[in-house]
């Protein structure tokens, strides 16, 4: 369903899915291969404000690696502008690895998160705060000060963590000691995000249902 605040409330439709991956990897494409940057009239769920994440991975020599992930984890511009913008900077920007090059292109795999809006994780006790968390379903933020860092709900699954591990590599991401969930001066947000990923570089976009563990 979709507000008429001008955000987006999920999930997208499956066409608006893959039409947000089709974004995502003709963005790039467009910019390795000198054009202007990609714009088009946006409609419908593309004109809302919409947080969102791009995803590269590297489909070649064996199991799929991280090339590229940035994004937006607040709804600050509309879903067309943002994934376009996430894309690029994934693609170019993200200093944990080099630029894809444009040889890359057809060996790597897109992969979109439109997020919903953060929520504040709150309990009497931080203690709790493992039980409120769903692997598989929520992801975290974690920020303190200056510092602060983000995990996509996939990355639990994929690295088959536990609620307690998934807030401490949260804060480990965030640049603070493991145990940073625990002191009250470290807000912890929790966020939900429909997936859409390309099945072969290029090729079927699917759906990645996400599932409490």
């Amino acid at each position: 369903m979709r507000g008429a605040s001008g955000r987006n409330r999920l999930p997208l439709s499956p066409e608006e899915g893959e039409e947000a991956v089709r974004l995502a990897r003709a963005s790039v494409s467009g910019l390795l291969a000198g054009q202007a940057p990609f714009n088009r009239g946006w409609e419908g769920a593309f004109l809302k404000e919409t947080g969102v994440f791009v995803t590269i991975n590297s489909a070649s020599d064996g199991p799929e690696k991280l090339r590229g992930c940035i994004g937006y984890p607040y709804p600050v511009m509309r879903l067309g502008e943002a994934i376009t913008s996430a894309s690029v900077s994934a693609a170019t920007e993200d200093p944990r690895f080099r630029p894809v090059s444009t040889r890359e292109l057809g060996s790597v795999l897109f992969e979109v998160s439109v997020l919903s809006p953060p929520a504040k994780l709150a309990s009497a006790k931080r203690t709790d705060f493992p039980s409120k968390v769903r692997v598989g379903v929520d992801g975290l933020m974690v920020s303190r000060g200056h510092y602060s860092g983000l995990l996509l709900p996939q990355v639990a699954t994929e690295f088959g963590m536990d609620a307690t591990e998934f807030l401490s590599q949260a804060c480990t991401k965030a640049g603070l000691p493991p145990d940073s969930w625990l002191d009250p001066e470290t807000e912890v947000q929790i966020f939900q995000a429909q997936i859409f990923a390309e099945a072969t570089p290029g090729g079927p976009v699917r759906e990645v249902k996400q599932r409490a563990s």
